[in-house]
């Protein structure tokens, strides 16, 4: 079975791929939220995207650049502007097919199927870690947030790491000290306050204000 997300504003048409979808033993999830899709994708994490162009806020090429940025899972386009234009912007912007509508039911299905056999096993997927549209890569130490791209240190990094993975959990300082203690032979504790204070400038100049909060006498929490 393979989780396929449809990202399609027609919600009559996205519900009738879906059922087709479905009646193949394959799991669909539909986005209902088009303001910002990223959230969604991190939290279903699919092995397929069927994306149309047309979306309200952003289109469907500004989608696929984004999840470019932390994954490689298929995604075929889905548009009425089925010029040749289209398709080849479509195949550029990291499309992997391209079907016309009024969608064939059944050529979408042969389309669906021949992408998820050349593509799995999947071996491209990036991890990454997500809070609140914030998409931490574990390959690159990089923090995408609203389409921007925020460098981190290697001791943000670790120290964002590790409350992401706990994220809603307190963090105490001891555990943080001994994270960035792994790759340095040793850390003041003043250390890890300059680092946290950096890392939530950071943090707030892209917009994420009071995204670590403060425990007293816990340590430190992504809520």
């Amino acid at each position: 079975m393979y989780k396929i997300m449809i990202i399609e504003d027609d919600e009559s048409l996205a519900a009738e791929m879906k059922k087709q979808i479905e009646s193949w033993g394959n799991e669909v999830n539909c986005v209902r939220e088009f303001r910002n899709i990223i959230p969604a994708f991190t939290a279903y994490d699919p092995h397929m995207v069927l994306m149309d162009i047309t979306l309200p806020f952003y289109n469907g090429y500004h989608w696929c650049s984004e999840i470019r940025k932390i994954s490689n899972v298929p995604i075929i386009f889905i548009s009425s502007a089925s010029d040749n234009m289209n398709i080849v912007m479509a195949m550029n912007m990291g499309g992997d097919d391209f079907i016309p509508k009024p969608i064939d039911l059944s050529v979408m299905m042969a389309k669906v199927g021949a992408v998820l056999r050349r593509t799995y096993d999947l071996a491209g997927k990036i991890p990454v870690l997500e809070h609140k549209g914030a998409v931490l890569n574990l390959n690159d130490a990089s923090l995408n947030y609203n389409g921007q791209r925020i460098e981190l240190t290697k001791n943000e990094f670790r120290i964002l790491q590790t409350l992401m993975e706990n994220k809603c959990k307190a963090v105490s300082r001891d555990t943080l000290m001994i994270k960035l203690w792994q790759m340095d032979s040793y850390v003041e504790e003043n250390t890890l306050t300059v680092n946290v204070t950096r890392l939530r400038k950071k943090l707030e100049s892209a917009g994420l204000k009071d995204f670590i909060v403060t425990k007293v006498g816990l340590g430190y929490i992504i809520e």
